[in-house]
Formats: structure tokens, sequence, C-alpha cells
């Protein structure tokens, strides 16, 4: 889990093994760009509201803590964060959003990072905060990174799902996207989808759906959670432990401090209101839900490792409603 100015430990999953196989269909890939296509056309309205531009972190984000530990070069296209035995370090948006797509790419500490964990995110303030999450689990060099997701909505969280990547994410930058619209969340890496976490307020599962969030960045201690349910401690001798981030990119709406002056426009923009409802788009769309569907089965099926829908101790009572949803339009399939 996290909070706003400091990352704490939180629930960890059950870790397993995962088997090798090869990469997905190049057209999963494709199929999510031809989404965020149609996705961005919504966005190019008003410069007034709307962001899409090729980020500065000089320009677009504040060091929040860490006395120096976070360090912003190359004129403010490279930010390293870097975390030792005293503290972390954290970066947050100048900006806060109302649904939009945000990539960021991150190369992860190398070697020995047990006990590290490095995130990307977008949370609103507040108690009853909403929260968007990746984070990423330090190991034993030669181990697997872990992916640990999480998505808060309301203040209540709980929704982990974790998994092993499919390549060294130490040895260069990879991409890793949130797309965010009042019908769905996305969560993808290099253009791949992995996670999806549907609006299903109609049946009482709250959602993201009403409260601005800023984009956040961290490197902290979880030594006694993140590294096999806390079993490898953090090894101080190879600190200082960074990481790096570059090319962050946002189309989103850019809302007030309130959603509530921003909230009817930029629903209207991300819903597709006014769009051409051809028999063309249509079949994009459909096409673009099963390409995407596909890709994430892929992962499951391959390198997930934990997923809270299919922890039965963790709800004894009854699996949360969006894990049984059999609503063909909502899942193609259900992981229990």
């Amino acid at each position: 889990t996290c909070s706003i100015l400091e990352r704490r430990g939180g629930e960890g999953g059950a870790e397993g093994s995962s088997t090798p196989c090869r990469w997905p269909n190049s057209l999963m890939a494709v199929s999510l760009l031809v989404l965020v296509l149609v996705f961005v056309m919504f966005c190019w309205v008003s410069s007034a509201v709307s962001a899409s531009a090729g980020g500065n972190f000089h320009r677009d984000f504040d060091i929040m803590w860490g006395e120096g530990r976070a360090r912003i070069l190359d004129k403010g296209k490279l930010l390293t964060l870097s975390l030792d035995q005293f503290s972390g370090s954290s970066i947050q948006s100048k900006n806060q959003y109302l649904f939009g797509k945000f990539d960021m790419q991150i190369k992860l500490v190398p070697g020995d990072s047990a006990g590290t964990v490095t995130s990307f995110y977008l949370s609103s303030q507040g108690a009853e905060h909403d929260e968007i999450d990746f984070e990423f689990l330090g190991n034993l060099s030669g181990e697997p990174y872990t992916l640990h997701t999480n998505i808060f909505t309301r203040g209540g969280g709980g929704r982990e799902q974790q998994f092993y990547l499919w390549f060294d994410p130490t040895q260069d930058f990879h991409t890793y996207s949130i797309i965010w619209t009042p019908q769905r969340i996305i969560l993808s890496v290099d253009g791949t989808p992995v996670r999806e976490f549907r609006n299903l307020e109609s049946i009482g599962v709250p959602y993201a759906s009403k409260k601005t969030m800023r984009l956040y960045a961290s490197i902290w201690n979880a030594e006694y959670w993140a590294t096999r349910g806390g079993l490898i401690r953090t090894n101080w001798t190879q600190a200082p432990f960074t990481a790096s981030y570059r090319k962050f990119h946002a189309d989103a709406c850019i809302g007030p401090s309130s959603a509530k002056s921003s909230k009817s426009w930029c629903g209207e923009i991300y819903s597709g209101s006014g769009s051409d409802d051809s028999d063309d788009n249509r079949i994009i769309e459909e096409e673009s839900e099963m390409m995407i569907q596909e890709s994430i089965q892929w992962v499951q099926n391959n390198y997930m490792i934990y997923s809270y829908c299919s922890d039965i101790k963790k709800f004894p009572h009854g699996l949360p409603a969006e894990c049984v949803v059999s609503d063909s339009n909502f899942y193609d399939h259900v992981n229990i």
C-alpha cells in the first residue's frame, strides 16, 4: 500500500513460479495502440484543460522528500531517485488529472535490491483516496523482479495482482503505462496490457471517477514485506539504491483541486461523446477489445504469481463482486 508523502508496507501476495514462453502476439500491442489513438482523439480539444506533451521533470514535477536523493538531470529529461538507510525519495506532479493516459520509462535498481520498492502511481488526497499503483519489489541478484499492482477506491485497497516480468527491467528502460477513463483502468508494460479494472459502480463496486489525482514516483524501504514476505531484508552495504526515470508523457485532462467543475467536460471527452458511431469504429473497438483481453489472458496465464481474486483465505465470506462478474460486456474471463 502507499500514501501521498510516505510509502509504507502493505499486503503482500504469495509468490510462485512462472513458465517461460514466447513473446505475445504483436497484434496485442498494436491493439492497445489503436485503442490509445482513439482515446487520445478526444484530448485535443482545449489546451486550457487538457495536456498532451512530452514531459520535463523540472517543469512538470516537484520533489517531495529525500534531501538531495531525488535528482533531475539532462535539462529535465532524466530523473534519478535514490534510497539509503536514512531515507528514500519522491516526486509528485504539479498538475492534478481527471482521466488520461500516462507513460513513464523506468530502469530499475540493479543487483541486490531486496527490500526496496520503486513506484509509479496516481493518487488523490484525503482519507478516502483513489490510487492506481505500479510498484516494483526488489530481489536478490539474479532473481526476477515482482511487479506489484494495486487499485484503491474511496480509501479501500486490497486489490493486489503480482507478476514476474518477461525481461530484465534493470538492463534498460521500459515503458509502464496507466490508462484511466470513466469506463476502465488498464495497466500495460511496453504496450502489452497486463491488467484491467472496469467501472462496475452499477453493481456497487467503487470506482475512481470523481477525484482528480496527481502522478507520483518514489523509491522507499519496505524490507519487512517486499521481498519474499519480509524474509529477505535490505543489504545496506549495497546502498545507495538508484532507479532512473525518463520520457514521461501525459495525454490527460488537467483538473482543478476539486473535480466538480471539470468532471462533466472530461467525462464527455473520455467516454467518446460525440464520436462517429459508424460500423468501422465499432469493428475497430471490437477487435481492440479482443486483443486486449487476449494480452491480459496471456500475461495472467504465464506471469501472474498472485491475484486477490484467487485468495479465498483473504475473503472467507466471498470474493469481491468484480472478481465474479460474468457479464461478457465486462470480462471475457474471470481469474478465480
